[in-house]
C-alpha cells in the first residue's frame, strides 16, 4: 500500500479554509459569533453575555479563542471560524499520532485521512459550533497520556492533563470522561491496576484544577455570588453546580429541564451521515471488535487495545442515555472511531485479511462514491446554478474519479482512495457552490451585513414580531438588536419586520418606507419545495427593512 502523502491533507486544509467565506448559521453558531463579537468589544472575558442578558450555557474557552482571533483580524467570518479550523488541523496530527502509537505510521495516517474526510468534520468546519475544539483537545489528550503510558515521561502526563482541562472549559466534563473511559477500560482489560495509584496523577489533577480557575471564578462572581439573577425562569442558580454537574450529568439523572426525547439510537442514526463515506466500515469494525472480544473470553490479544473500541461503546452509552441529544454530541469520539476504521483498513488491504469482505466493501464504496458526485452535481447544476465554469470543473473531477476507480491504479487500495477523493470532491462543490448560496437566503446575515455597509447603527433598529431566530442578524451587523411584538414598543428609526408584521403595521395605518426589502428561508431546516427551483417561491418569506414616517392606531 503506498504511503499516504503529505499533500492530501494540505487538500483537505484548503476545503476546510474556503469555508470562511460561508455565513455562519443560525441559531447555535451564529449566537455564539454574537457572543465572541460582543466579550470582544466588552473585554469582559470571565462573565459572558449574550446581547446584554447572562449567558449559562457553553464554557468559554470557544468564546475567548474567537474573541481573541477578532480583536487580531477583525469581526467577520475569518476571525470567528479561524481558531475551529486550526483545532480541526490539529485533530488530524493527533489522530495519526494515536493511530502510529497504538498501531503503526500507516494506520494512524488512515485514521488521519478517514477523521479528515468524514462528512461531520467537514460540516463543523463549516457550521462552527465547540465540538471541533472539544474533538481536538479530548483526541489530544488521549494522545498524550499513551504517550506516557508507553514511556512513563510526565511531561506527557501533565501535557495530556492540560488538553482535557481546555476540552472541560469548551464544553465541560465530557472532556474528563471521554479518556477516562478509554484507558479505564484498556487498564482493566490488561490488568494493568498499577495504572489507577501512579502518584503522577497528582500533579496532574493539580495541572487540570489550576487551569480551570479562571473560569470557576468567572462563573462564581457572574452566578454564585448573585443568586438574585433570573436564569432560565429560575432563580439561586450555582454557575458552578450548573457546569460541573447539572449540564452533563443533570441530563442523565433528570434534574435538567432539557429533554427532546432523543433514544439510544439517535447518535447511531445520524452517524450513518456524519461519518459517510466511512460508517459501513467503521459499523463492521465495530461489529468484529466485538466478536473478537467475546471469543477471547474478554482477554486482549498479543497487539490489541481497547482504548479506541471501549472509549467509543462508554461514550456512546453515556451520551446516548442523555434525554437531550444532538447529532453533533457524538462528534467527540469521531478520532476513535476513525483509528478503529483504519485498523480494519489495514488488515484488510495491507495484510489481506477478509478478501470477501474487502471485494463487496470495494463495489459498494465505489457505487455509493459514485452516487455522491452524481448529487453534488445536480447541486450545482439544478439546485443552485453555478455556471458553465463550476459545471465543466465537476464534469473534469467526475471524469478523473471514474479513471481512477476503473483504471486500476489502486488497486486494493481503492477502499481508502475512492471514497477519500470523492468526498473531497463532494465538499468542494458543497462549500463554495451550494452553502455559500444557500446562506444567501439566511435573513440575519443578509440584513445584518447590508446595515454594516450602509452604516446603520444597531441601536436605531427594532424587530418588530421576528418569525424566525435572527442570531446572525447581531453578529453581522455588529450589535444587539431588540425584538418585540407589540407596535407600542416601535420607538427607533429603522424596523426590520417578515410578513406577518408587515401586514399588521400596514392594518394598524402605520406608513412607512422601504430601505430593502428580500427573502429568507429557515436555512437549517431544507425541504424538497425550496431546493426545487421551480417551486422555491413558495416556501421562501419576505422581510423588510422600514423607516416609519408616521404612527397609525394602535
Amino acid at each position: 500500500m503506498p504511503k499516504i502523502p503529505f499533500w492530501i491533507f494540505i487538500i483537505i486544509a484548503i476545503i476546510y479554509i474556503s469555508a470562511v467565506r460561508v455565513d455562519t448559521m443560525d441559531v447555535d453558531a451564529s449566537q455564539y459569533a454574537e457572543i465572541s463579537r460582543e466579550m470582544m468589544e466588552s473585554g469582559s472575558y470571565l462573565q459572558i453575555f449574550d446581547r446584554g442578558v447572562d449567558y449559562l450555557d457553553k464554557p468559554p474557552l470557544h468564546f475567548w479563542l474567537s474573541a481573541i482571533s477578532m480583536r487580531c483580524f477583525g469581526v467577520g467570518n475569518f476571525a470567528y471560524k479561524l481558531p475551529s479550523l486550526l483545532f480541526a488541523l490539529w485533530s488530524l496530527f493527533a489522530t495519526w499520532r494515536l493511530g502510529r502509537l497504538l498501531y503503526n505510521d500507516i494506520t494512524g495516517r488512515m485514521a488521519a485521512l478517514i477523521l479528515g474526510t468524514c462528512q461531520g468534520l467537514f460540516l463543523i468546519t463549516n457550521d462552527v459550533r465547540c465540538d471541533t475544539i472539544l474533538m481536538s483537545c479530548v483526541i489530544s489528550s488521549i494522545w498524550l497520556i499513551q504517550e506516557w503510558v508507553v514511556s512513563r515521561k510526565v511531561p506527557y502526563l501533565l501535557l495530556g492533563s492540560a488538553a482535557i482541562a481546555c476540552g472541560m472549559m469548551t464544553k465541560g466534563p465530557v472532556a474528563l470522561m471521554v479518556p477516562g473511559f478509554c484507558f479505564v477500560t484498556d487498564w482493566i482489560f490488561r490488568r494493568q491496576w498499577q495504572n489507577f495509584l501512579t502518584p503522577a496523577f497528582i500533579p496532574a489533577l493539580v495541572v487540570i484544577a489550576i487551569m480551570l480557575i479562571p473560569m470557576s471564578i468567572g462563573l462564581y462572581q457572574q452566578f454564585d455570588l448573585q443568586p438574585q439573577k433570573v436564569i432560565n425562569g429560575t432563580t439561586g442558580v450555582s454557575g458552578l453546580r450548573f457546569f460541573y454537574w447539572s449540564q452533563s450529568f443533570g441530563r442523565l439523572t433528570g434534574e435538567s429541564p432539557w429533554n427532546n426525547g432523543a433514544k439510544l439510537d439517535f447518535l447511531l442514526l445520524n452517524m450513518l451521515w456524519s461519518f459517510l463515506p466511512w460508517i459501513f466500515l467503521f459499523l463492521t469494525a465495530l461489529v468484529i471488535s466485538t466478536t473478537a472480544l467475546i471469543s477471547q473470553r474478554l482477554r486482549l490479544a498479543a497487539g490489541q487495545e481497547l482504548i479506541t473500541y471501549g472509549g467509543f461503546i462508554l461514550a456512546y452509552l453515556t451520551l446516548g442515555s442523555s434525554a437531550y441529544q444532538l447529532p453533533h454530541y457524538i462528534f467527540v469520539v469521531f478520532p476513535l472511531a476513525a483509528i478503529l476504521t483504519a485498523n480494519l483498513l489495514y488488515k484488510m488491504v495491507v495484510e489481506g485479511s477478509y478478501p470477501a469482505l474487502l471485494s463487496f466493501m470495494v463495489s459498494a464504496h465505489t457505487v455509493f462514491s459514485f452516487l455522491l458526485l452524481i448529487a453534488v452535481g445536480i447541486l450545482i447544476i439544478i439546485v443552485f446554478p453555478a455556471g458553465t465554469i463550476v459545471t465543466l470543473l465537476w464534469a473534469f473531477c467526475l471524469v478523473g474519479w471514474l479513471y481512477l476507480a476503473f483504471s486500476g491504479k489502486f488497486k486494493k487500495s481503492s477502499l481508502l482512495w475512492l471514497p477519500s477523493v470523492a468526498i473531497i470532491i463532494v465538499n468542494l462543490f458543497l462549500t463554495n457552490w451550494f452553502y455559500y448560496p444557500l446562506l444567501g437566503y439566511q435573513v440575519g446575515s443578509q440584513l445584518g451585513r447590508f446595515m454594516h455597509h450602509a452604516n446603520i447603527d444597531p441601536a436605531t433598529v427594532i424587530i418588530y414580531k421576528p418569525e424566525d431566530p435572527l442570531n446572525a442578524l447581531h453578529f453581522y451587523a455588529n450589535g444587539p438588536i431588540p425584538g418585540t411584538d407589540t407596535s407600542v414598543a416601535l420607538n427607533r428609526k429603522y424596523v426590520l419586520t417578515m410578513n406577518k408584521g408587515y401586514k399588521s403595521l400596514k392594518e394598524q395605518s402605520y406608513h412607512f418606507s422601504i430601505i430593502k426589502q428580500g427573502v429568507y428561508f429557515k436555512v437549517s431546516e431544507l425541504t424538497i419545495p425550496f431546493l426545487n427551483p421551480a417551486s422555491r417561491s413558495s416556501e421562501v418569506n419576505n422581510y423588510y427593512l422600514l423607516i416609519i414616517t408616521s404612527r397609525g392606531s394602535q
